[in-house]
């Protein structure tokens, strides 16, 4: 819930002004806010009146607001720009680091560092006296610099992201790969340190010779490469990380050598939809915007239990018949029958060769397996990691063969057996 400011709102003649440069801060912060929507904003609020704080709150959500991913940016630059007459100096503050390199007393929560982007566009900030030395120094170290920033990218939670970042972190993940290892099939290759022997090779060289055995033919098992299921949750409390992780898949689904057989992408967040043939769209954006038109349940509710019945029923013969690798991206919350959850993600658990589950719910120090529905999936993954930020998908690339690395899946157990 937003905490909503003691406002101080200007006479009449300046309301207007104020509620139309709110809506530019709004509009630059990436919500869909035209002029419509501004003289619908000035006509509401002179008709519901603004002496009540919450009143006021609401109505200007009401012409602002219409999309669940919107809330938390109309939230805070509505608490930035309308609750102090000195909230420049506050976003200043947040938005750019001290010269000196002291850092924030706090993390920026959710859409705060793009709401300070929004109504500090085009603003310079004043540096304090001694700051253009410093700054020289600054510039002489960019490179450093800029390494640094990457660094902290890398880190950084995609919730908490400002719009700048979330661009420049898209294009760290379309670098990113995720390289898989060979599985030994039952058919065999000649190989000279076989460690299984080619009877039938053997025969037909001796039946050249005379019919004499002059030695043994030796062959390998043939390797082939997985295909790579990913079940990504698009719900509302997933949107921002499920688009972070589609990018990613995108550069995975398009890159030469990294072995898959193939990629098979799935969305669900109240319905389970097929979104494989948008990944192989060259363009990311393009491929993101189809496979978004198709998918009508983005930002909704979520019904795990139902989707995976659904993908058990319709699509598990089709895409892991040659021993898959799952990856399953969700919170884990769901309010639905926690029983037919837990028989449904032990059935996708029996048809994959390795299931790998993504949470970003992981990047909390204090996260506990309390919900049921994560109680229920836990004990059927073989892998449960955090899928929070570049580093988290970085590290997927390198233990996504590796079948004894659990994550975190050990330690949350014996929480969830001990009852903690």
């Amino acid at each position: 819930m937003v905490e909503l400011p003691d406002l101080e709102l200007p006479d009449d003649p300046k309301l207007t002004h104020n509620i139309v440069h709110f809506a530019r801060a709004l509009r630059k912060a990436g919500l869909p806010v035209g002029p419509g929507r501004v003289i619908d904003a000035i006509r509401a609020v002179e008709a519901a009146g603004f002496t009540d704080k919450r009143d006021f709150y609401w109505t200007l959500h009401a012409c602002f607001v219409n999309r669940p991913e919107h809330r938390a940016v109309f939230g805070q630059i509505f608490r930035l720009y309308w609750r102090d007459p000195r909230f420049m100096e506050h976003m200043m503050a947040m938005l750019l680091p001290s010269i000196r390199g002291v850092q924030e007393e706090r993390r920026a929560r959710a859409a705060e560092k793009r709401a300070a982007e929004a109504l500090l566009d085009g603003v310079e900030r004043d540096l304090p006296e001694g700051a253009e030395r410093e700054e020289e120094t600054m510039i002489e170290v960019d490179a450093s610099m800029t390494m640094s920033s990457e660094e902290r990218l890398r880190t950084l939670d995609f919730e908490q992201m400002s719009t700048a970042e979330v661009a420049e972190a898209k294009r760290m993940l379309a670098r990113l790969s995720l390289p898989v290892k060979p599985i030994p099939s039952r058919r065999g290759q000649a190989s000279l340190i076989g460690s299984r022997v080619d009877w039938r090779r053997t025969m037909r060289q001796s039946m050249r010779r005379g019919g004499e055995v002059h030695g043994i033919a030796l062959q390998a098992p043939k390797p082939r490469w997985p295909n790579l299921v990913v079940l990504c949750d698009i719900s509302g409390s997933m949107s921002q990380y499920s688009r972070m992780v589609l990018h990613f898949l995108h550069a995975v689904a398009n890159e030469k050598g990294a072995g898959w057989a193939k990629v098979h992408a799935f969305t669900f967040g109240t319905r389970l939809t097929n979104i494989t043939r948008h990944l192989a769209t060259r363009d990311v954006d393009q491929a993101l915007k189809a496979a978004g038109a198709q998918a009508q349940d983005w930002e909704g509710g979520t019904r795990i239990g139902d989707c995976l019945h659904a993908f058990n029923r319709d699509w598990s013969r089709r895409v892991m018949g040659q021993g898959a690798v799952v990856l399953l991206i969700t919170d884990g919350l769901d309010r639905g029958d926690a029983g037919a959850l837990g028989r449904e993600i032990e059935r996708l658990h029996l048809s994959s060769r390795r299931l790998i589950w993504l949470n970003p719910l992981l990047r909390w120090d204090g996260f506990a397996p309390k919900a049921r529905g994560i109680a229920a999936m836990l004990p059927h993954v073989d892998a449960f990691r955090a899928g929070h930020s570049i580093a988290t998908l970085e590290e997927l690339a390198l233990v996504i063969s590796q079948v004894g690395d659990s994550g975190e899946k050990a330690r949350l157990m014996a929480a969830l057996q001990s009852g903690v």
